[in-house]
Protein backbone atom coordinates (compact mmCIF):
# COMPACT_ATOMS: atom_id res chain seq x y z
CA UNK A 1 0.00 0.00 0.00
CA UNK A 2 1.33 3.47 -0.89
CA UNK A 3 2.14 6.06 1.77
CA UNK A 4 -0.70 8.56 2.40
CA UNK A 5 0.95 11.76 3.71
CA UNK A 6 -2.16 13.89 4.23
CA UNK A 7 -4.28 11.63 6.41
CA UNK A 8 -5.57 13.79 9.32
CA UNK A 9 -3.69 13.19 12.56
CA UNK A 10 -6.20 11.92 15.10
CA UNK A 11 -6.94 9.24 17.69
CA UNK A 12 -10.03 7.08 17.42
CA UNK A 13 -11.53 4.87 20.11
CA UNK A 14 -14.23 2.33 19.40
CA UNK A 15 -16.01 -0.31 21.46
CA UNK A 16 -16.77 -3.82 20.17
CA UNK A 17 -19.11 -5.05 22.89
CA UNK A 18 -19.93 -8.45 21.41
CA UNK A 19 -16.28 -9.30 20.84
CA UNK A 20 -15.28 -7.76 24.19
CA UNK A 21 -12.72 -5.50 22.54
CA UNK A 22 -11.65 -1.93 23.22
CA UNK A 23 -9.96 -0.55 20.09
CA UNK A 24 -7.59 2.45 20.06
CA UNK A 25 -6.12 3.62 16.77
CA UNK A 26 -4.24 6.64 15.47
CA UNK A 27 -2.99 7.99 12.16
CA UNK A 28 0.44 8.82 13.51
CA UNK A 29 3.96 7.72 12.65
CA UNK A 30 3.41 4.01 13.29
CA UNK A 31 6.27 1.57 13.98
CA UNK A 32 8.69 -0.59 12.04
CA UNK A 33 9.41 -4.18 13.11
CA UNK A 34 12.57 -3.03 14.90
CA UNK A 35 10.63 -0.35 16.77
CA UNK A 36 7.99 -2.88 17.81
CA UNK A 37 10.68 -5.05 19.35
CA UNK A 38 12.44 -2.10 20.97
CA UNK A 39 9.32 -0.39 22.36
CA UNK A 40 7.22 -3.39 23.35
CA UNK A 41 9.90 -5.93 24.14
CA UNK A 42 11.81 -4.21 26.94
CA UNK A 43 11.08 -2.48 30.21
CA UNK A 44 14.29 -0.47 30.05
CA UNK A 45 12.54 2.66 28.81
CA UNK A 46 10.20 2.93 31.77
CA UNK A 47 11.18 0.57 34.58
CA UNK A 48 10.23 1.30 38.21
CA UNK A 49 11.33 0.15 41.61
CA UNK A 50 7.87 -1.21 42.32
CA UNK A 51 7.95 -3.60 39.35
CA UNK A 52 11.44 -4.75 40.30
CA UNK A 53 10.11 -5.60 43.77
CA UNK A 54 7.29 -7.57 42.17
CA UNK A 55 9.84 -9.40 40.03
CA UNK A 56 11.71 -10.53 43.14
CA UNK A 57 8.48 -11.67 44.82
CA UNK A 58 7.12 -13.55 41.77
CA UNK A 59 10.06 -14.75 39.66
CA UNK A 60 7.81 -17.09 37.67
CA UNK A 61 5.30 -15.77 35.16
CA UNK A 62 5.76 -12.14 36.26
CA UNK A 63 9.34 -12.29 35.05
CA UNK A 64 8.15 -13.27 31.59
CA UNK A 65 5.84 -10.29 31.45
CA UNK A 66 8.22 -7.73 32.90
CA UNK A 67 11.15 -8.88 30.86
CA UNK A 68 9.33 -8.42 27.59
CA UNK A 69 7.08 -5.40 27.88
CA UNK A 70 7.55 -1.70 28.57
CA UNK A 71 5.93 -0.40 31.74
CA UNK A 72 3.29 1.79 30.10
CA UNK A 73 2.24 -0.92 27.70
CA UNK A 74 2.54 -3.66 30.30
CA UNK A 75 -0.25 -2.06 32.31
CA UNK A 76 -2.72 -3.09 29.58
CA UNK A 77 -2.58 -6.65 30.91
CA UNK A 78 -4.12 -5.49 34.16
CA UNK A 79 -7.42 -5.40 32.27
CA UNK A 80 -6.71 -7.56 29.21
CA UNK A 81 -5.95 -11.21 28.49
CA UNK A 82 -4.91 -10.64 24.87
CA UNK A 83 -3.59 -7.64 22.95
CA UNK A 84 -2.99 -7.11 19.27
CA UNK A 85 -0.96 -4.17 17.90
CA UNK A 86 -1.38 -3.54 14.17
CA UNK A 87 1.00 -0.90 12.81
CA UNK A 88 2.76 0.55 9.80
CA UNK A 89 5.51 3.15 9.89
CA UNK A 90 5.27 6.49 8.08
CA UNK A 91 8.60 5.75 6.38
CA UNK A 92 8.46 5.18 2.61
CA UNK A 93 8.28 1.53 1.57
CA UNK A 94 7.53 0.53 5.17
CA UNK A 95 5.66 -2.73 5.68
CA UNK A 96 2.79 -3.49 8.02
CA UNK A 97 3.17 -5.72 11.11
CA UNK A 98 0.97 -7.37 13.72
CA UNK A 99 2.30 -7.81 17.26
CA UNK A 100 0.33 -10.15 19.58
CA UNK A 101 0.64 -11.30 23.17
CA UNK A 102 -1.37 -12.72 26.05
CA UNK A 103 1.01 -11.14 28.56
CA UNK A 104 2.33 -14.45 29.84
CA UNK A 105 3.80 -16.55 27.01
CA UNK A 106 5.87 -13.99 25.17
CA UNK A 107 4.84 -12.31 21.93
CA UNK A 108 4.75 -12.86 18.17
CA UNK A 109 5.30 -10.48 15.27
CA UNK A 110 4.01 -11.19 11.77
CA UNK A 111 4.01 -9.20 8.55
CA UNK A 112 0.65 -8.33 7.03
CA UNK A 113 -0.51 -6.49 3.92
CA UNK A 114 -3.15 -3.77 3.67
CA UNK A 115 -2.25 -1.94 6.87
CA UNK A 116 -2.54 1.86 6.80
CA UNK A 117 -0.08 4.28 8.33
CA UNK A 118 -0.42 4.53 12.11
CA UNK A 119 -1.18 2.11 14.93
CA UNK A 120 -4.28 0.15 15.89
CA UNK A 121 -4.44 -1.56 19.30
CA UNK A 122 -7.11 -4.19 19.92
CA UNK A 123 -7.51 -4.90 23.64
CA UNK A 124 -9.53 -7.98 24.53
CA UNK A 125 -10.81 -7.29 28.04
CA UNK A 126 -10.89 -9.80 30.86
CA UNK A 127 -14.36 -10.88 31.89
CA UNK A 128 -14.18 -8.96 35.18
CA UNK A 129 -13.01 -5.78 33.38
CA UNK A 130 -15.91 -5.36 30.97
CA UNK A 131 -16.70 -1.99 32.61
CA UNK A 132 -14.26 -0.53 30.10
CA UNK A 133 -16.72 -1.35 27.34
CA UNK A 134 -18.97 1.37 28.73
CA UNK A 135 -18.76 4.51 26.62
CA UNK A 136 -19.34 6.87 29.57
CA UNK A 137 -16.50 5.23 31.50
CA UNK A 138 -14.11 5.74 28.59
CA UNK A 139 -15.26 9.33 28.19
CA UNK A 140 -14.61 9.96 31.89
CA UNK A 141 -11.07 8.58 31.60
CA UNK A 142 -10.33 10.72 28.53
CA UNK A 143 -11.57 13.86 30.28
CA UNK A 144 -9.42 13.16 33.32
CA UNK A 145 -6.14 12.12 31.73
CA UNK A 146 -6.07 13.16 28.07
CA UNK A 147 -8.41 16.12 27.83
CA UNK A 148 -5.67 18.44 26.59
CA UNK A 149 -4.00 16.15 24.04
CA UNK A 150 -3.25 18.22 20.93
CA UNK A 151 -4.75 15.76 18.48
CA UNK A 152 -8.49 15.10 18.32
CA UNK A 153 -9.70 12.07 20.29
CA UNK A 154 -12.86 10.60 18.78
CA UNK A 155 -15.09 8.16 20.63
CA UNK A 156 -17.78 6.63 18.43
CA UNK A 157 -16.99 9.35 15.84
CA UNK A 158 -17.57 12.17 18.37
CA UNK A 159 -14.70 14.45 19.47
CA UNK A 160 -14.22 14.18 23.23
CA UNK A 161 -11.28 16.47 24.06
CA UNK A 162 -12.83 19.86 23.32
CA UNK A 163 -10.87 22.03 25.82
CA UNK A 164 -7.63 23.57 24.58
CA UNK A 165 -4.39 23.47 26.52
CA UNK A 166 -4.11 27.25 26.47
CA UNK A 167 -1.14 27.21 28.87
CA UNK A 168 1.06 26.19 25.92
CA UNK A 169 0.18 29.34 23.97
CA UNK A 170 1.74 32.77 24.34
CA UNK A 171 -0.20 35.07 26.72
CA UNK A 172 -0.60 37.77 24.07
CA UNK A 173 -2.47 35.28 21.88
CA UNK A 174 -5.06 34.43 24.54
CA UNK A 175 -8.22 36.45 25.04
CA UNK A 176 -9.44 37.39 28.50
CA UNK A 177 -12.59 35.32 28.10
CA UNK A 178 -10.47 32.27 27.18
CA UNK A 179 -8.53 32.62 30.42
CA UNK A 180 -11.77 32.92 32.38
CA UNK A 181 -13.45 29.96 30.69
CA UNK A 182 -10.41 27.78 31.26
CA UNK A 183 -10.40 28.72 34.95
CA UNK A 184 -14.07 27.80 35.27
CA UNK A 185 -13.31 24.44 33.66
CA UNK A 186 -10.19 23.58 35.67
CA UNK A 187 -11.64 24.83 39.00
CA UNK A 188 -15.13 23.43 38.33
CA UNK A 189 -16.79 26.72 39.25
CA UNK A 190 -18.93 29.46 37.77
CA UNK A 191 -17.16 32.28 39.60
CA UNK A 192 -14.29 34.30 38.17
CA UNK A 193 -10.70 34.35 39.47
CA UNK A 194 -9.11 37.30 41.22
CA UNK A 195 -5.64 36.97 39.69
CA UNK A 196 -3.74 34.67 37.36
CA UNK A 197 -0.15 33.74 36.65
CA UNK A 198 0.78 32.51 33.18
CA UNK A 199 4.47 31.69 33.06
CA UNK A 200 6.87 29.59 31.02
CA UNK A 201 10.51 28.65 31.35
CA UNK A 202 13.08 26.73 29.34
CA UNK A 203 16.04 26.88 31.71
CA UNK A 204 16.99 25.60 34.17
CA UNK A 205 13.58 23.87 34.09
CA UNK A 206 11.27 23.46 31.12
CA UNK A 207 7.72 24.23 32.16
CA UNK A 208 4.50 25.97 31.27
CA UNK A 209 2.14 26.94 34.06
CA UNK A 210 -1.24 28.64 34.21
CA UNK A 211 -2.26 29.30 37.79
CA UNK A 212 -5.22 31.18 39.25
CA UNK A 213 -6.08 32.82 42.56
CA UNK A 214 -9.81 32.07 43.09
CA UNK A 215 -12.36 34.70 43.97
CA UNK A 216 -13.81 32.56 46.75
CA UNK A 217 -12.42 30.54 49.63
CA UNK A 218 -14.22 27.25 50.11
CA UNK A 219 -12.24 26.35 53.21
CA UNK A 220 -14.33 27.80 56.02
CA UNK A 221 -13.12 28.15 59.60
CA UNK A 222 -10.67 25.30 59.18
CA UNK A 223 -13.42 22.85 58.17
CA UNK A 224 -13.64 21.15 54.77
CA UNK A 225 -9.90 21.49 54.27
CA UNK A 226 -9.15 22.10 50.62
CA UNK A 227 -7.35 19.57 48.48
CA UNK A 228 -4.48 21.04 46.45
CA UNK A 229 -5.84 22.65 43.29
CA UNK A 230 -2.95 22.23 40.84
CA UNK A 231 -2.73 19.41 38.28
CA UNK A 232 0.61 18.15 36.97
CA UNK A 233 1.05 17.33 33.27
CA UNK A 234 3.79 16.12 30.98
CA UNK A 235 3.26 17.17 27.37
CA UNK A 236 -0.45 17.72 28.10
CA UNK A 237 -0.84 14.21 29.56
CA UNK A 238 -1.99 14.17 33.17
CA UNK A 239 0.62 12.84 35.60
CA UNK A 240 -1.34 13.53 38.76
CA UNK A 241 -4.38 15.61 39.60
CA UNK A 242 -4.52 17.75 42.76
CA UNK A 243 -0.85 17.04 43.35
CA UNK A 244 0.15 17.42 47.01
CA UNK A 245 3.92 17.56 46.67
CA UNK A 246 4.30 20.43 44.22
CA UNK A 247 3.38 23.63 46.08
CA UNK A 248 3.61 24.20 49.85
CA UNK A 249 0.41 23.34 51.69
CA UNK A 250 -0.47 26.95 52.46
CA UNK A 251 -0.91 27.55 48.71
CA UNK A 252 -3.52 24.81 48.41
CA UNK A 253 -6.09 27.44 47.36
CA UNK A 254 -4.24 28.02 44.05
CA UNK A 255 -5.90 26.44 41.00
CA UNK A 256 -4.41 25.57 37.64
CA UNK A 257 -2.04 23.38 35.65
CA UNK A 258 1.70 22.84 35.47
CA UNK A 259 3.19 21.12 32.43
CA UNK A 260 6.82 20.05 32.08
CA UNK A 261 8.34 18.04 29.25
CA UNK A 262 11.19 17.09 31.59
CA UNK A 263 8.96 14.94 33.81
CA UNK A 264 8.97 11.18 33.21
CA UNK A 265 5.53 9.90 32.21
CA UNK A 266 5.87 6.92 34.51
CA UNK A 267 6.47 8.91 37.71
CA UNK A 268 4.41 7.42 40.50
CA UNK A 269 2.74 9.00 43.50
CA UNK A 270 5.29 7.27 45.69
CA UNK A 271 8.26 8.81 43.90
CA UNK A 272 6.68 12.20 43.16
CA UNK A 273 7.47 13.62 46.58
CA UNK A 274 11.12 12.56 46.25
CA UNK A 275 11.57 13.75 42.68
CA UNK A 276 14.14 16.55 42.60
CA UNK A 277 12.71 18.07 39.43
CA UNK A 278 9.26 18.34 41.01
CA UNK A 279 10.84 20.05 44.02
CA UNK A 280 12.63 22.54 41.76
CA UNK A 281 9.41 23.26 39.87
CA UNK A 282 7.59 23.77 43.17
CA UNK A 283 10.18 26.21 44.52
CA UNK A 284 10.21 28.14 41.25
CA UNK A 285 6.41 28.46 41.14
CA UNK A 286 6.13 29.36 44.83
CA UNK A 287 8.44 32.33 44.24
CA UNK A 288 6.40 33.29 41.17
CA UNK A 289 3.07 33.13 43.02
CA UNK A 290 4.30 35.23 45.95
CA UNK A 291 5.85 37.74 43.55
CA UNK A 292 2.56 37.97 41.62
CA UNK A 293 0.62 38.62 44.83
CA UNK A 294 3.10 41.33 45.83
CA UNK A 295 2.67 43.01 42.42
CA UNK A 296 -1.11 42.82 42.69
CA UNK A 297 -0.97 44.32 46.19
CA UNK A 298 0.88 47.30 44.78
CA UNK A 299 -0.92 47.70 41.45
CA UNK A 300 -4.47 46.69 42.43
CA UNK A 301 -4.84 47.37 46.18
CA UNK A 302 -8.64 47.07 46.14
CA UNK A 303 -8.56 43.63 44.52
CA UNK A 304 -5.76 42.60 46.85
CA UNK A 305 -7.90 43.56 49.84
CA UNK A 306 -10.59 41.26 48.43
CA UNK A 307 -7.95 38.54 48.28
CA UNK A 308 -6.88 39.27 51.87
CA UNK A 309 -10.45 38.95 53.14
CA UNK A 310 -10.64 35.46 51.67
CA UNK A 311 -7.15 34.05 52.00
CA UNK A 312 -5.30 35.92 54.79
CA UNK A 313 -5.14 32.80 56.97
CA UNK A 314 -3.34 30.89 54.21
CA UNK A 315 -0.65 33.57 53.92
CA UNK A 316 -0.29 33.68 57.70
CA UNK A 317 0.01 29.90 57.72
CA UNK A 318 2.85 30.26 55.23
CA UNK A 319 4.57 32.93 57.33
CA UNK A 320 4.56 30.43 60.21
CA UNK A 321 5.84 27.45 58.23
CA UNK A 322 7.86 28.59 55.20
CA UNK A 323 11.13 29.98 56.54
CA UNK A 324 12.71 30.10 53.08
CA UNK A 325 10.07 32.55 51.80
CA UNK A 326 9.55 34.39 55.09
CA UNK A 327 10.54 37.80 53.71
CA UNK A 328 8.31 37.49 50.64
CA UNK A 329 5.36 36.44 52.80
CA UNK A 330 5.95 39.35 55.20
CA UNK A 331 5.43 41.73 52.28
CA UNK A 332 1.93 40.33 51.78
CA UNK A 333 0.67 40.76 55.35
CA UNK A 334 -2.00 43.31 56.25
CA UNK A 335 -3.20 44.38 59.71
CA UNK A 336 -5.23 47.10 61.34
CA UNK A 337 -3.24 49.60 63.38
CA UNK A 338 -3.57 52.59 65.66
CA UNK A 339 -3.11 54.77 62.56
CA UNK A 340 -5.91 53.19 60.52
CA UNK A 341 -9.65 53.41 60.82
CA UNK A 342 -11.60 50.39 62.03
CA UNK A 343 -11.87 47.82 59.24
CA UNK A 344 -8.95 49.25 57.27
CA UNK A 345 -5.59 47.51 56.87
CA UNK A 346 -2.02 48.60 56.47
CA UNK A 347 1.21 46.76 55.67
CA UNK A 348 4.63 46.44 57.24
CA UNK A 349 6.02 48.51 54.38
CA UNK A 350 3.53 51.32 55.04
CA UNK A 351 4.24 51.19 58.78
CA UNK A 352 7.98 51.65 58.19
CA UNK A 353 7.36 54.53 55.79
CA UNK A 354 5.41 56.38 58.52
CA UNK A 355 7.81 55.65 61.39
CA UNK A 356 10.49 58.13 62.42
CA UNK A 357 14.02 57.38 61.27
CA UNK A 358 15.23 56.74 64.82
CA UNK A 359 12.50 54.17 65.56
CA UNK A 360 14.29 50.82 65.59
CA UNK A 361 11.33 48.55 66.25
CA UNK A 362 7.89 47.72 64.88
CA UNK A 363 5.29 47.37 67.61
CA UNK A 364 2.18 45.22 67.80
CA UNK A 365 -0.46 44.34 70.37
CA UNK A 366 -2.69 41.29 70.40
CA UNK A 367 -6.21 40.93 71.74
CA UNK A 368 -9.75 39.84 71.02
CA UNK A 369 -10.98 43.03 69.35
CA UNK A 370 -9.90 46.47 68.21
CA UNK A 371 -11.97 48.07 70.96
CA UNK A 372 -10.17 46.02 73.60
CA UNK A 373 -6.79 47.00 72.20
CA UNK A 374 -7.61 50.70 71.93
CA UNK A 375 -8.59 50.73 75.61
CA UNK A 376 -5.61 48.67 76.70
CA UNK A 377 -3.18 50.20 79.22
CA UNK A 378 -0.36 48.97 76.98
CA UNK A 379 -1.37 51.60 74.43
CA UNK A 380 -1.06 54.59 76.78
CA UNK A 381 2.64 55.27 76.30
CA UNK A 382 2.50 54.61 72.55
CA UNK A 383 -0.41 56.99 72.16
CA UNK A 384 1.41 59.64 74.18
CA UNK A 385 4.54 59.23 72.03
CA UNK A 386 2.50 59.10 68.79
CA UNK A 387 4.00 55.72 67.84
CA UNK A 388 2.00 53.37 65.63
CA UNK A 389 1.03 49.92 66.91
CA UNK A 390 -0.38 47.06 64.84
CA UNK A 391 -3.66 45.69 66.21
CA UNK A 392 -3.67 41.89 65.96
CA UNK A 393 -7.02 40.20 66.61
CA UNK A 394 -6.53 36.80 64.96
CA UNK A 395 -5.17 34.07 67.29
CA UNK A 396 -2.57 33.10 64.67
CA UNK A 397 -1.18 36.66 64.40
CA UNK A 398 1.03 36.32 67.48
CA UNK A 399 2.73 33.27 65.98
CA UNK A 400 3.16 35.09 62.66
CA UNK A 401 5.04 37.96 64.29
CA UNK A 402 7.19 35.55 66.29
CA UNK A 403 8.06 33.65 63.09
CA UNK A 404 8.91 36.73 61.03
CA UNK A 405 10.84 38.44 63.87
CA UNK A 406 12.06 41.39 61.80
CA UNK A 407 11.27 43.47 58.76
CA UNK A 408 13.77 45.73 56.99
CA UNK A 409 16.18 45.45 59.94
CA UNK A 410 13.51 46.48 62.45
CA UNK A 411 12.59 43.94 65.13
CA UNK A 412 8.93 43.10 65.66
CA UNK A 413 8.17 43.69 69.34
CA UNK A 414 5.00 43.12 71.34
CA UNK A 415 3.74 46.14 73.25
CA UNK A 416 3.57 44.01 76.41
CA UNK A 417 7.32 43.38 76.39
CA UNK A 418 9.07 44.38 79.61
CA UNK A 419 12.11 45.89 77.88
CA UNK A 420 10.41 48.52 75.73
CA UNK A 421 11.98 51.97 76.00
CA UNK A 422 9.95 54.64 74.24
CA UNK A 423 11.31 58.14 73.57
CA UNK A 424 10.56 60.75 76.21
CA UNK A 425 8.92 64.05 75.47
CA UNK A 426 11.82 66.41 74.88
CA UNK A 427 10.42 69.58 76.48
CA UNK A 428 7.86 70.03 79.25
CA UNK A 429 5.82 73.11 80.00
CA UNK A 430 6.09 74.84 83.36
CA UNK A 431 2.67 73.55 84.39
CA UNK A 432 3.65 70.00 83.46
CA UNK A 433 6.83 70.23 85.51
CA UNK A 434 4.95 71.62 88.51
CA UNK A 435 2.31 68.89 88.23
CA UNK A 436 5.00 66.21 88.01
CA UNK A 437 6.79 67.58 91.05
CA UNK A 438 3.55 67.67 93.03
CA UNK A 439 2.69 64.07 92.11
CA UNK A 440 6.16 62.73 92.81
CA UNK A 441 6.34 60.15 95.59
CA UNK A 442 9.27 60.14 97.99
CA UNK A 443 11.90 57.71 96.71
CA UNK A 444 12.34 55.92 100.05
CA UNK A 445 8.60 55.57 100.53
CA UNK A 446 8.22 54.12 97.04
CA UNK A 447 11.14 51.76 97.61
CA UNK A 448 9.56 50.47 100.84
CA UNK A 449 6.20 50.07 99.11
CA UNK A 450 7.72 48.11 96.20
CA UNK A 451 9.49 45.82 98.64
CA UNK A 452 6.25 45.15 100.52
CA UNK A 453 4.21 44.69 97.33
CA UNK A 454 6.77 42.26 95.85
CA UNK A 455 6.67 40.15 98.99
CA UNK A 456 2.86 40.16 99.10
CA UNK A 457 2.54 39.13 95.42
CA UNK A 458 5.52 36.75 95.27
CA UNK A 459 3.34 33.75 94.40
CA UNK A 460 1.79 35.50 91.38
CA UNK A 461 4.34 38.06 90.15
CA UNK A 462 8.04 37.68 89.34
CA UNK A 463 8.86 41.35 89.92
CA UNK A 464 7.19 44.65 90.78
CA UNK A 465 8.70 47.82 89.40
CA UNK A 466 7.86 51.44 88.68
CA UNK A 467 6.52 51.99 85.16
CA UNK A 468 7.59 54.73 82.79
CA UNK A 469 4.99 53.73 80.20
CA UNK A 470 1.68 54.16 82.06
CA UNK A 471 -0.34 57.36 81.80
CA UNK A 472 -3.90 56.73 82.99
CA UNK A 473 -3.88 53.21 84.46
CA UNK A 474 -2.55 52.27 87.91
CA UNK A 475 -0.80 49.07 86.83
CA UNK A 476 -0.24 46.54 84.06
CA UNK A 477 1.44 43.21 83.44
CA UNK A 478 4.42 43.01 81.13
CA UNK A 479 6.07 39.98 79.61
CA UNK A 480 9.71 39.29 80.55
CA UNK A 481 9.96 36.65 77.80
CA UNK A 482 10.84 38.08 74.38
CA UNK A 483 9.63 34.90 72.65
CA UNK A 484 6.09 34.73 74.03
CA UNK A 485 3.52 37.48 74.42
CA UNK A 486 0.89 37.45 77.15
CA UNK A 487 -1.77 36.77 74.50
CA UNK A 488 0.20 33.83 73.09
CA UNK A 489 0.48 32.35 76.57
CA UNK A 490 -3.28 32.66 76.95
CA UNK A 491 -3.90 30.80 73.67
CA UNK A 492 -1.51 27.98 74.55
CA UNK A 493 -2.95 27.59 78.03
CA UNK A 494 -6.48 27.44 76.62
CA UNK A 495 -5.25 24.70 74.28
CA UNK A 496 -3.91 22.77 77.26
CA UNK A 497 -0.27 23.53 76.42
CA UNK A 498 0.74 24.56 79.93
CA UNK A 499 4.31 23.44 79.30
CA UNK A 500 4.71 26.45 77.02
CA UNK A 501 3.70 28.94 79.71
CA UNK A 502 6.22 31.76 80.01
CA UNK A 503 5.84 31.81 83.80
CA UNK A 504 5.20 34.72 86.11
CA UNK A 505 4.80 38.22 84.72
CA UNK A 506 6.25 41.56 85.78
CA UNK A 507 3.83 44.02 87.41
CA UNK A 508 4.51 47.65 86.56
CA UNK A 509 2.84 50.33 88.69
CA UNK A 510 2.17 53.95 87.82
CA UNK A 511 3.71 56.15 90.57
CA UNK A 512 1.67 59.16 89.38
CA UNK A 513 -1.69 57.46 89.68
CA UNK A 514 -3.85 58.58 92.62
CA UNK A 515 -4.58 55.01 93.71
CA UNK A 516 -0.90 54.02 93.83
CA UNK A 517 0.03 57.23 95.66
CA UNK A 518 -2.73 56.56 98.21
CA UNK A 519 -1.50 52.98 98.69
CA UNK A 520 2.04 54.27 99.32
CA UNK A 521 0.60 56.57 101.99
CA UNK A 522 -1.40 53.73 103.58
CA UNK A 523 1.76 51.63 103.76
CA UNK A 524 3.72 54.50 105.29
CA UNK A 525 1.07 55.33 107.91
CA UNK A 526 0.24 51.71 108.78
CA UNK A 527 -2.88 50.39 110.46
CA UNK A 528 -4.67 49.55 107.20
CA UNK A 529 -2.91 46.30 106.29
CA UNK A 530 -6.10 44.40 105.38
CA UNK A 531 -7.32 47.15 103.04
CA UNK A 532 -3.86 47.58 101.53
CA UNK A 533 -3.61 43.86 100.75
CA UNK A 534 -7.08 43.86 99.17
CA UNK A 535 -6.17 46.86 96.99
CA UNK A 536 -2.89 45.20 95.96
CA UNK A 537 -4.70 41.99 95.02
CA UNK A 538 -7.36 43.94 93.14
CA UNK A 539 -5.02 46.02 90.99
CA UNK A 540 -3.14 42.79 90.20
CA UNK A 541 -6.36 41.02 89.20
CA UNK A 542 -7.29 44.05 87.10
CA UNK A 543 -3.92 43.84 85.36
CA UNK A 544 -4.42 40.13 84.69
CA UNK A 545 -7.85 40.79 83.20
CA UNK A 546 -6.59 43.63 80.99
CA UNK A 547 -3.89 41.27 79.73
CA UNK A 548 -6.54 38.66 78.94
CA UNK A 549 -5.20 36.16 81.47
CA UNK A 550 -7.23 34.03 83.84
CA UNK A 551 -7.75 35.03 87.47
CA UNK A 552 -9.88 33.79 90.37
CA UNK A 553 -13.13 35.60 89.59
CA UNK A 554 -14.97 34.38 92.70
CA UNK A 555 -12.26 35.69 95.01
CA UNK A 556 -12.17 38.93 93.07
CA UNK A 557 -15.93 39.49 93.40
CA UNK A 558 -15.82 38.83 97.15
CA UNK A 559 -12.96 41.29 97.47
CA UNK A 560 -14.75 44.01 95.49
CA UNK A 561 -17.85 43.58 97.63
CA UNK A 562 -15.72 43.90 100.76
CA UNK A 563 -14.04 47.08 99.48
CA UNK A 564 -17.38 48.63 98.50
CA UNK A 565 -18.84 47.73 101.88
CA UNK A 566 -15.95 49.51 103.60
CA UNK A 567 -16.50 52.57 101.41
CA UNK A 568 -20.17 52.74 102.38
CA UNK A 569 -19.26 52.58 106.08
CA UNK A 570 -16.76 55.44 105.89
Amino acid sequence: MSFIPFTPLEIRISIEKEAGNLVIEDTGVGMTKEELIENLGTIAHSGTAEFLKQLQKHPGESAEIIGRFGLGFYSVFMVSDHVKVITRSYKPAAKGYVWESDGASGYTISQEEGIKRGTRIVIHLKEEKKEYLDEEKIKEIIHEYSNFVTFPILLSEKKINTVQAIWTRRPQEIKEEEYTEFYKFIANTESEPLFRLHTSSDAPIQLNALLYIPGENYEVFGLNRLDPGVHLYCNKILIQSKVKDLLPEYLRFVKGVVDSEDLPLNISRETLQDNQLVKKIGKHLTKKILSTLKDQKKEHPDKYRDFWKQFSNFIKEGANTDYENREELAELLLFESSKTKAGEWTSLEDYVSRASEDQKEIYYLTGMSREELENSPYMESFRAADIEVFYLTNPIDDFVMTSIREYKEKNLVSADNANIKLPKKEEKTDSEEKKEEKEKVDDKEMKDFLKWLSKHLKDRISEVKVSDRLVDSPALLVNPDDMMTVHMQKILEQAGQSLFSSGKKVLEINPKHDLIRKMVTLKKEGGQDELLKMLADQITDNAFMMAGLETDKSAMVRRINHIMNNLVKT
